[in-house]
């Protein structure tokens, strides 16, 4: 049986922890700050998890059990 291929798009933007959660980051911080305010740029620098409905769907693009 041919090995199972990890989802490039997906090695890039999750990773790992220690205790097997997923960590993510937010969205809408890359282009058109200007309009967003101070405390919503520096909230959506923290990084996430992802929520548990799905982490399913990411394991399976990260070629995990």
């Amino acid at each position: 049986m041919p090995k199972v291929k990890t989802n490039s798009g997906a090695k890039k933007r999750f990773v790992l922890t220690g205790s097997g959660k997923i960590k993510r980051k937010h969205a809408f911080k890359r282009h058109i700050l200007t309009k967003k305010t101070t405390k919503q740029k520096r909230n959506l620098t923290h990084t996430g998890l992802v929520a548990s409905c799905d982490c399913g769907g990411v394991r399976s693009l990260l070629a995990l059990k």
